[in-house]
């Protein structure tokens, strides 16, 4: 869905309003009995690390131009990433387990991170992609006030897991021009024996129509970079352990059916999925076109372009 009109990055207005510096202080706030993540651990991150191992202070593991991600996201110039360490996941199969499950990566101040924002402004990148950024929104929206008062007008993405908890997206209202979030399982089993979570479709889903409603389908411009809207990834695991046909069954009923979405083939086993399986193993072709096929069965008909393209040999075919 295209639009010639330029529209400016949500948070612009509530900053001029004051109300992201009140945000940002509410996001801190909630810190002391940390519910921000579906696990809602409760833990005061100023005196120990909460579930997520990360206290009030962010650990950032890389920052830069990336050319990898989705077409609407890094155009010619790159998305500007932002890669945060930790995590409040525990996919058992995280092929960035080094960032987040071992928590590689430096303590940066909001002042910072502000500049890393900046900075990738500077580069000419399409828009601040911000990596698994839930267990951190407090110093984001910290660092977001600094940014926009030195000149930032970038749209921001915020690139999930997709277990944000309903107030902690209460916070993000107005802020966040692209919700990129995963949407894993569909099993609340497999979540728990994969990811070590608890009753994640639930709250994933959950958070998925609320992203939905904040900021709508995905609208790009004349070029077809994203401004805003929802960008839905989904992982294809082997032996269909995702569940893609009720995932995109819930997009198509419950979402929109007009919701863009990558249905991502990469699954390569990592961490410790190599004592689990069929999670030892990498997909097949034919498990990656059955999901397709699903996808497209269930309604849904904003794809990636790369799946709209040939399907590439597959290993296993």
């Amino acid at each position: 869905m295209q639009s010639n009109a330029v529209i400016e990055p949500a948070y612009l207005a509530l900053f001029r309003s004051g109300e992201l510096k009140r945000r940002a202080e509410a996001a801190y706030e909630r810190l002391r009995a940390c519910d921000l993540c579906g696990r809602e651990c409760g833990v005061d991150r100023y005196e120990q690390v909460g579930a997520c191992q990360t206290g009030a202070r962010a650990l950032v593991a890389s920052c830069g131009p990336h050319h990898g991600e989705e077409d609407p996201l890094r155009g010619q110039r790159g998305s500007g990433t932002i890669f945060f360490a930790w995590c409040n996941l525990n996919c058992q199969f995280c092929q960035n387990y080094d960032i987040s499950q071992l928590g590689h990566g430096e303590e940066t101040a909001p002042e910072d991170l502000a500049a890393m924002m900046l900075t990738l402004q500077a580069q000419g990148c399409h828009n601040v992609n911000l990596v698994s950024p839930t267990h951190v929104a407090a110093s984001i929206l910290a660092a977001l006030l600094i940014a926009a008062k030195a000149g930032l007008r970038l749209p921001l993405v915020w690139n999930t897991g997709g277990y944000d908890s309903l107030k902690a997206l209460e916070l993000l209202d107005g802020v966040v021009d692209i919700y990129m979030p995963d949407i894993k399982y569909a099993d609340e089993v497999t979540a728990r024996r994969y990811s070590k979570i608890e009753r994640y479709p639930a709250v994933n889903q959950a958070a998925v129509k609320e992203m939905h409603r904040q900021v709508g389908n995905l609208m790009l411009d004349e070029n077809d970079i994203a401004l805003r809207g929802l960008l839905a990834r989904h992982l294809v695991l082997p032996d269909g352990l995702a569940g893609t046909g009720k995932i995109a069954r819930f997009l198509a009923q419950e979402v929109s059916r007009d919701t863009y979405i990558n249905v991502m083939d990469q699954y390569r086993p990592c961490y410790k999925a190599a004592g689990l399986p069929p999670l030892d193993r990498r997909i097949t072709g034919a498990e990656y076109e059955r999901a397709l096929r699903q996808a497209r069965e269930a309604g849904l008909h904003r794809f990636d372009r790369r799946e709209a393209r040939p399907l590439r040999i597959l290993w296993g075919v």
